[in-house]
């Protein structure tokens, strides 16, 4: 059974797999944890865990940084699904394949997705280790996962004015105040990589009014949101972008930072998760 014409399995299929493996569950939330920031999985009591490759349309991740395993338990006695690893266009996957895990999210019934990503910091304010709750995003990557028909229960033309729920940003921000932890937030751009960006396109991003830039996200959110779905976004920022720090870029430094960065981003989600409703 695939999806609505796009090669991919149904969610529905993928949710049962799932069901089969772990158990019944009522997640408050999904999360997609980014490079370098799977370390929250191990804050998860009560862990069982499904590995990608036994998920009917699911590849096996390529990427240092993304284990590639589906978690289901409890943060703070809330149930939750974690994805550590997610799926990117830049390792030959269609955006819909990119945005295909978070259908199972909500086929398993979580109604809010959290997502994190690493990213490189373009507003000249943001350092590496800084937290950045996405208050917005521009899909650079020059592609959509919605193309093509109707998946059913979609909307055709989802709003995507406000696409990072504000009250659940408001929350983050909350959290971040109780713990005492440094956030900011500002605005993703989201590229389709894998070359990390040139001097010249940095600067053009920052004079569109972009505050930091990865190659993830997009999609998931644009899925997300055509479901109906909550979003709250993190990005850890791993470096400057290209020109605007010392030295080249590379994805070895991206790991080092969120390594570094890891504990106070789970500081955060463990409270947000904790005070969700």
């Amino acid at each position: 059974m695939t999806g609505s014409g796009s090669g991919l399995p149904a969610a529905q299929e993928v949710a049962r797999v799932v069901r089969d493996a772990v158990g019944d569950i009522h997640p408050v939330t999904g999360l997609i944890l980014g490079s370098g920031l799977g370390g929250l999985a191990g804050s998860i009591r009560d862990a069982r865990i499904v590995s990608y490759a036994d998920l009917p349309g699911f590849p096996a991740p390529t990427v240092p940084g993304h284990a590639g395993r589906l978690i289901a338990g409890t943060i703070d006695s809330r149930e939750v699904i974690a994805l550590s690893g997610r799926f990117h266009v830049y390792e030959g996957h269609s955006a819909a394949l990119t945005g295909f895990p978070v259908r199972v999210l909500r086929a398993l019934g979580a109604t809010i997705l959290t997502v994190s990503n690493a990213a490189g910091g373009v507003r000249r304010d943001l350092s590496p280790g800084d937290l950045m709750i996405i208050r917005d995003h521009v899909n650079f990557s020059w592609h959509n996962p919605l193309i093509g028909p109707v998946v059913p229960g979609d909307e055709r033309f989802p709003d995507m004015s406000d696409p990072y729920d504000p009250a659940l940003r408001t929350l983050l921000a909350e959290c971040a105040r109780t713990l005492g932890l440094r956030v900011t937030d500002g605005v993703y751009f989201g590229l389709s990589g894998p070359s990390f960006e040139t001097v010249a396109e940095v600067q053009m991003l920052e004079r569109l009014g972009a505050d930091a830039v990865g190659m993830s996200t997009v999609h998931e959110v644009i899925v997300a949101r055509a479901m109906g779905m909550r979003v709250a976004g993190v990005s850890c920022i791993t470096n400057h972008a290209a020109g605007l720090g010392q030295g080249p870029v590379n994805h070895a430094e991206v790991l080092a930072v969120t390594e570094h960065a890891g504990a106070v981003f789970e500081r955060l989600v463990i409270e947000f998760v904790r005070r969700l409703p």
